[in-house]
């Protein structure tokens, strides 16, 4: 046992002894208690809030990772202030992490917190409405001082006033236990408060029946190069574990019951790491390097960092000086003859607008990631927001088409990467591919996949100057990829309009229809690789739930609820948006109501109207946050 493992035990043995004059259960010591009961669970919602500085995002990661590791399925929902620095103790620093885990495959992150874990009283105040009546509130008390509740906005402490009455309120100085249980770690005031998050990670890994050994494991590598931190961490770990098994305020402990998973590999996965992924396979499988040219955006960033670390996959990365010489070096990537990538959020698709429409002109193959956030403008940058869909389908100058596709989950940006690969190098054109920041930082279980069941992705460069036209067409109408250079096959590129055959500069009025008119027939061609739509539930009837993007898990658990209450509502949801499936308006015919949720003011919904002359029922949410479960269900009971 190290120094700090025998400090932190007996730390911890004299917080207990100090607590018992309050608690007389307290100090019969734990060894004398009769064991807990432990009560089963089908599935739990657990929330960690407080300060920018607190940590919260990293219990909540690691919290996920033990989950994981014990097999259950799970989504989260992490939640990060706008603010880079905002004020400690307002109400605009709290930062959140949200996780529900299950015994059978979970949608969504959950509707409302079982348990809150609030480290101070702003994160208290913004997130207790959220928590289900008779839920687990644990407070940090040591948090709740004068000057942090005038901060959150308190007259008076709502720990002590009466207010939390219909909770489960538990009342941990979560800051002195740590402080107390690092007395002799030799690290000052400031880093010692860094590490109560792993106080209250101990804390609910403990109260959930979640062990810990693979925790420890965990922070000595992330702190490899600073080991006394890394003890500091482990300490508080457990300490914390220690403190929930030995303090007899919780009347029981709670297990979720085991999960049967499909057999296979599996990882923990946010959508932008397997964006990422998803990029590094269709360029391993295309046998073309990867070239990313990208300007730093929430919450699109972390593709490129995941990117930068796999350059051994013969990927090259170049952080722009701006969004707009991201798209123009990847426009320059695409003609080299790699795979263009460029990744941004929506104020980033509007300065690399013009470039797109240089992209649709010269017809090279490259995808555009557009991971969606609140608007307009700077906007709510934290959070999430589906309302870049019209801009990606028509907002750009002229009669300028680009396929859309959109993820609806963090495992799905994967394959979502590879479909658009594969569009882009097939029909030699610009795709561009729609996340959010929901599913973008969010994570999930993924079944990591069998290489060979990849979809295969043929890329052929044309290198026979006999007959060459740089913009002969294929079957496909795609033009051939020419790398520069190849002999006999020199060609221009440019803005300005193109001769049909040649690629020489043409202003003549019918070649520019023609252009126009076959620029357009091919990005709709690109409609015959959608597969067949998929409808779950009935195929036809009263009701037809209609989504894309990160909608997926709320309308899909909602669905389920609603055909237990003998509802039966058939859910289709979309991954290509433009151009939309063949088979859309025939499914569409089929049921007397058409329901189309989305974070947006309806911007599906005008599409479907304008396509398929179909009246649709709109149910919109622009808050910054995702549906609730809840809020799509009252909308099926409502139509059904």
């Amino acid at each position: 046992m190290t120094a700090f493992e025998q400090t932190s035990e007996a730390v911890l043995e004299n917080s207990v002894q100090r607590e018992s004059a309050a608690d007389p259960a307290l100090a019969r010591g734990s060894e004398a208690a009769a064991p807990r009961p432990v009560e089963e669970l089908d599935s739990v919602v657990i929330r960690f809030v407080g300060d920018s500085g607190d940590g919260m995002q990293l219990t909540g990661s690691e919290f996920s990772k033990a989950v994981a590791k014990a097999g259950h399925g799970f989504a989260t929902h992490p939640d990060y202030p706008s603010e880079i620095r905002a004020p400690t103790g307002t109400l605009f620093g709290v930062s959140g992490y949200q996780i529900q885990y299950g015994a059978r495959e979970v949608f969504t992150s959950g509707d409302a917190p079982d348990a809150l874990v609030a480290m101070n009283p702003a994160a208290l105040k913004t997130n207790l409405p959220d928590v289900k009546h008779g839920g687990i509130v644990i407070a940090n008390t040591g948090a709740f001082s004068d000057g942090n509740l005038a901060k959150a906005g308190y007259a008076a402490n709502p720990l002590d006033d009466g207010s939390l009455d219909g909770y489960r309120l538990f009342k941990i100085d979560i800051s002195a236990l740590t402080a107390a249980a690092l007395r002799d770690s030799g690290l000052s005031k400031k880093e010692v408060g860094r590490c109560k998050n792993y106080f209250a990670l101990g804390l609910m890994l403990c109260l959930y029946g979640r062990p810990f050994d693979n925790e420890i494991d965990e922070i000595r590598d992330k702190f490899a190069k600073k080991p006394e931190f890394a003890e500091a961490n482990v300490t508080a770990l457990r300490a914390g574990h220690a403190y929930a098994d030995a303090a007899e305020i919780f009347a029981a402990t709670y297990q979720v019951r085991e999960a049967a998973a499909r057999p296979g590999t599996y990882r923990s996965i946010t959508g932008n790491q397997a964006a990422a992924l998803g990029f590094v396979a269709a360029s391993e499988t295309a046998g073309v390097p990867l070239f990313l040219g990208s300007y730093p955006i929430t919450p699109a960033t972390d593709i490129l960092h995941e990117l930068s670390a796999l350059k051994h996959f013969d990927v090259t990365t170049f952080q722009a000086e701006d969004e707009i010489a991201g798209i123009c070096s990847t426009i320059g990537a695409a003609y080299g003859g790699a795979l263009g990538l460029t990744t941004t959020s929506g104020p980033g698709m509007a300065l690399k607008t013009e470039a797109m429409g240089l992209a649709v002109m010269l017809e090279l193959p490259m995808v555009i990631v557009n991971v969606q956030r609140g608007g307009p403008s700077t906007g709510l940058p934290t959070k999430i927001e589906q309302s870049d869909l019209l801009q990606a389908v028509y907002g750009r100058n002229g009669e300028c088409p680009i396929p859309v596709i959109a993820a609806k989950s963090p495992s799905d940006c994967f394959d979502c990467a590879i479909e658009a690969v594969r569009l882009a190098v097939k029909y030699m054109t610009p795709v561009i591919l729609l996340t959010d920041g929901g599913i973008a930082n969010a994570a999930e279980p993924w079944r990591i996949p069998d290489v060979a069941s990849l979809p295969k992705i043929d890329v052929t460069y044309r290198t026979d100057p006999q007959g060459f036209q740089p913009y002969a067409r294929d079957e496909n109408l795609a033009r051939a990829w020419v790398r520069p250079g190849t002999p006999g096959m020199e060609h221009r590129v440019g803005g300005l309009e193109k001769d049909f055959l040649t690629g020489n500069i043409s202003h003549d009025p019918n070649n520019h229809q023609r252009m126009v008119d076959v620029r357009a027939a091919k990005v709709a061609g690109t409609a015959k690789d959608i597969p067949p739509s998929k409808v779950e539930g009935p195929a036809q009837g009263e009701l037809l739930v209609v989504g894309w993007g990160s909608t997926y898990g709320t309308i899909a658990q909602a669905r389920e609820q609603a055909a237990a209450q003998g509802r039966p509502v058939a859910h289709l949801h979309l991954r290509h948006l433009n151009p939309l499936p063949p088979d859309l308006g025939d499914i569409l015919t089929r049921y007397k109501t058409v329901l189309v949720p989305e974070l947006n003011m309806g911007q599906l919904t005008k599409l479907l109207r304008e396509q398929f002359l179909r009246d649709v029922v709109p149910l919109n949410k622009v808050q910054g946050k995702p549906f609730k479960v809840a809020e799509v269900l009252d909308r099926i009971l409502e139509l059904s």
